[in-house]
């Protein structure tokens, strides 16, 4: 099979890794926006910037969200897609 011949179970396994390294990422985004949230929420106010940044965490929380559904959705598909297992050579069907 030549490197560019993958089949829809290479696709959708790169697509899953792809999607885990962002949802890595995004759960830091969001232990990290609010560690500065909590520290600075105070001066934020003041600022008038707390409604700003509560929507970014909202935002980055929803994408979070929408992340983990969809590699459950296509950790699901992928193992429909594995082949079946061969039979061993000599079993009767």
């Amino acid at each position: 099979m030549s490197a560019d011949a993958k089949t829809p179970l290479d696709h959708v396994n790169d697509t899953l890794a792809q999607l885990k390294e962002m949802r890595h990422y995004s759960k830091n985004n969001v232990e990290r926006l609010t560690a500065q949230w909590l520290l600075f929420d105070g001066e934020l106010k003041k600022l008038k910037q707390a409604d700003h940044i509560e929507a970014l965490m909202t935002s980055q929380g929803e994408l979070h969200d929408a992340l983990e559904a969809e590699i459950a959705v296509l950790e699901e598909l992928a193992v429909e897609l594995q082949p079946a297992p061969e039979e061993a050579p000599g079993t009767m069907h």
